[in-house]
């Protein structure tokens, strides 16, 4: 087969909890994801990552609980479908104590922040990791979760992208905007710690935030940390065209897939940016062993173990459409609701050659998810990669755990030598912060919206 064009990017994709995507793999008895409350599980993934050379761990998360299967909560609780769940946040730290390079996205659900406290936690995070965080940009779509806040439900889908807009620039504003590059003297002779004529106060009135005053925290190395989006509605690829560095999309083919990158970097390019501004990553889930035949009796022992219970609690909560209501041939239209109208597109705008009824859902989640694994030898696993780069334009990958560790322990020790090999995987990190790594500079460019936000001092790199 022929080449990708261009070196794979690696992200793993994980979640602070038992069950991320592949439902039911905790009651294998090597599985370790119970063990999830426990630093030592998560400073082991992150070495494994790096000796790896994963550019990034995408860390997941969700508010709120799964409660619109069968009416409640309960499937998702006994399934352990992602819940218990914890704070995505509280790990960066711990895992970039023990490594250099490893960059971190955090998912963190902007409609229930107040962009002024936010904006220091992440930048706080990404002193302590010398720039090697990220932030993945969602505006939520559980009911249960505006309940839990106090709210009677959840904003409707395309108004809380509105919401999203603006509190994108009140963070430009705090990131870029407050404090010159120069402002932070440490001056112990003249006992000036910071020029005051250097920070400047951020003024927003407008619809949704009112934010009067000096952001908290002096520059960090990246300033706005490099931004994740994972939207494919036609209402969030515009807002990642706006405003993404880094895209995750789902397809149910290459061909589909394409046009979803490709849509995404038309709307990049309206937005003043370049195509290649965004980069593109799949999910994808791995079964690999030293031989085919190893790799299927593996995926074998894995299915034993699979919850298409709990699957289905996820994907009836992501889509706001209670599938044990439907008959096992009914077929699956989309509606247009307030939950995650890219997932439901998903399977039925964007899979004209396929019905898809709760029947075919069950069968599909042969390891509790809807993703077809990429089950195979070495060899067999990057000639997959490698199809995916070039036929659908993708940068790279987020590799999902099934057994954890062994799943990426597997993937380290066996796919990435033959990916190196090819010439398409790194054999080394670059320097610098996370965005340097992947675009070439550390801080947004010029051309990013962000960048109208900056006062005085010397343009970002190109």
């Amino acid at each position: 087969m022929s080449q990708a064009r261009k070196q794979i990017r690696l992200n793993a994709f994980d979640m602070n909890c038992v069950g991320h995507i592949s439902h039911g793999m905790w009651t294998h008895p090597r599985d370790r994801s119970a063990d999830y409350t426990d630093i030592a599980y998560w400073q082991h993934l992150a070495r494994t990552l790096e000796r790896g050379l994963f550019d990034g761990l995408f860390i997941a998360d969700i508010i709120g609980l799964y409660d619109v299967y069968k009416g409640g909560p309960e499937t998702a609780l006994i399934t352990g479908a992602q819940t218990p769940l914890n704070d995505p946040i509280l790990l960066a730290p711990i895992m970039a104590a023990v490594t250099e390079h490893l960059g971190f996205g955090i998912t963190v659900n902007l409609t229930y922040e107040q962009p002024y406290l936010f904006a220091r936690r992440f930048s706080t995070l990404d002193h302590l990791t010398k720039g090697r965080i990220g932030w993945n940009i969602v505006t939520g779509y559980l009911d249960s979760a505006a309940r839990g806040l106090g709210q009677d439900k959840l904003q409707n889908h395309d108004g809380r992208y509105d919401v999203a807009d603006e509190f994108m620039e009140v963070v430009y504003k705090l990131w870029e905007g407050s404090w010159e590059d120069d402002a932070v003297l440490r001056d112990r002779e003249r006992r000036i710690f910071t020029n005051p004529s250097k920070v400047h106060r951020i003024s927003h009135r407008g619809p949704h935030y009112q934010v009067d005053g000096i952001h908290l925290s002096e520059p960090s190395p990246q300033r706005t940390p490099l931004l994740y989006q994972a939207g494919s509605s036609d209402r969030g690829r515009r807002f990642a065209g706006e405003h993404a560095e880094c895209v995750f999309v789902n397809g149910p083919s290459r061909a589909i897939t394409r046009s979803v990158v490709e849509d995404i970097r038309r709307k990049a390019v309206a937005a003043g940016r370049r195509p290649d501004d965004v980069k593109a990553f799949v999910g994808v889930t791995v079964i690999v062993a030293p031989t085919e035949a190893e790799a299927q009796d593996l995926f074998a022992e894995y299915r034993e173990h699979a919850s298409a219970e709990g699957g289905l609690a996820h994907f009836s909560a992501s889509v706001g459409l209670d599938f044990a209501a439907y008959d096992p041939d009914e077929p699956i239209s989309f509606v247009k609701n307030d939950a995650n109208n890219s997932a439901l597109e998903a399977i039925t705008k964007r899979s004209p050659d396929k019905v898809w009824t709760v029947r075919a859902l069950r069968e599909q989640m042969k390891l509790g998810s809807r993703n077809q694994p990429i089950v195979g030898s070495p060899s067999q696993v990057a000639d997959q990669l490698a199809a995916w780069v070039e036929e659908a334009d993708v940068d790279g990958f987020n590799l999902t755990r099934t057994v954890t560790p062994e799943s990426v322990e597997a993937f380290v020790d066996l796919v990435v030598p033959e990916l190196q090999n090819r010439g398409l995987y790194k054999t080394a990190y670059e320097e610098g912060p996370l965005r340097q790594k992947l675009f070439g500079a550390p801080r947004l460019p010029d051309r990013h919206r962000a960048a109208q936000f900056r006062r005085s001092w010397p343009a970002a790199a190109e």
